[in-house]
């Protein structure tokens, strides 16, 4: 059984005692926002931003956050530090937090007073099993492929807030898996412009530049941020515009970023080689770059991993 704790409505307690009520709204009307950091040496990586993500998020769904950022982030630290503990000194997290409106409307009878407020936790996992599964992709890279499932339309479903209710991410994964065993899925809209992985965002090279699909169509991811931060610092240009399925195609290299693996390189989009389907030289630019600003490596991290859970340690 874990050790783990986590921070639920205030309290310290057991992973296994962090429970939602059946009348929660995250269940009745799947109203849960959420985000997900990780820590390099134990330090949340941009913590304060995907705080601020969240809040956009939450605001929304209209759902007040019952405390103020700067005490959500404090319970923040003070649950990994109640974390830290459970693991080898060397092991990094995920942080998890996830914030719905509370009992669900019309179930409130089935909750005391005091319990007729916004469900608010703050978990925390290790990184280990993640990155060893990720290990071997460090070095060979990722299949992409675009399955049927479409994207949501921004004007059904605003692209730039992050919850639960993601069945349609889920049914993607799942058609990428039937198209091509272990693919990674990348969707794109209605209108056949790419949009994003189902938890990456992605970057095309071409000339030497990078080129990625409009921050108003998809996810602002926090790295995706960051990669083009330290790309307009190195002198690389960066394209937000539309982008076709022949522009990734025709890509001479493809990366998906988020914050556990920093940018995974792609071999082949929709069963076409990128390049010669190693890691280009861009994308190990910019991998290096981000390694840099974390003071990890991400593939020597993952193998680490994966050499421990191989181990059964």
């Amino acid at each position: 059984m874990s050790n783990r704790i986590v921070y639920h409505n205030g309290r310290l307690v057991p992973e296994a005692d962090a429970r939602v009520s059946i009348y929660d709204s995250s269940l009745v009307m799947g109203d849960m926002a959420y985000e997900v950091t990780r820590t390099f040496h134990h330090r949340p990586f941009r913590l304060r931003e995907h705080i601020d993500r969240l809040q956009h998020t939450l605001s929304v769904l209209r759902i007040p956050l019952p405390m103020s950022p700067s005490q959500f982030e404090q319970a923040t630290l003070d649950t990994l530090s109640e974390n830290l503990p459970t693991e080898a000194k060397d092991v990094d997290w995920n942080i998890i937090h996830n914030v719905s409106r509370g009992p669900a409307s019309g179930f409130a009878e089935a909750f005391a007073p005091e319990e007729r407020r916004p469900t608010v936790l703050i978990s925390c996992y290790p990184l280990t099993q993640r990155l060893a599964h990720l290990a071997p992709a460090f070095e060979t890279g990722v299949d992409l492929v675009v399955p049927p499932q479409r994207a949501i339309p921004r004007e059904l479903l605003d692209p730039t807030i992050k919850t639960r209710s993601r069945w349609y991410f889920q049914a993607a994964n799942q058609q990428a898996n039937d198209l091509l065993p272990g693919a990674t899925a990348v969707l794109v809209d209605p209108d056949g412009y790419l949009t994003e992985g189902t938890s990456a965002n992605v970057f095309l090279v071409r000339d030497g530049e990078l080129f990625t699909p409009e921050h108003r169509h998809v996810l602002s991811g926090v790295t995706r941020g960051l990669v083009i931060e330290l790309a307009l610092k190195a002198g690389l240009r960066v394209h937000e515009m539309n982008l076709t399925l022949d522009d990734a195609r025709g890509a001479e290299e493809i990366f998906l970023t988020s914050t556990s693996m920093g940018a995974l390189h792609a071999r082949s989009f929709d069963r076409i080689a990128i390049g010669d389907g190693q890691l280009g030289p861009v994308t190990l630019q910019v991998r290096r770059a981000i390694e840099a600003e974390v003071g990890v490596e991400f593939a020597a991290q993952a193998q680490l991993y994966a050499s421990r859970t191989s181990r059964g340690a």
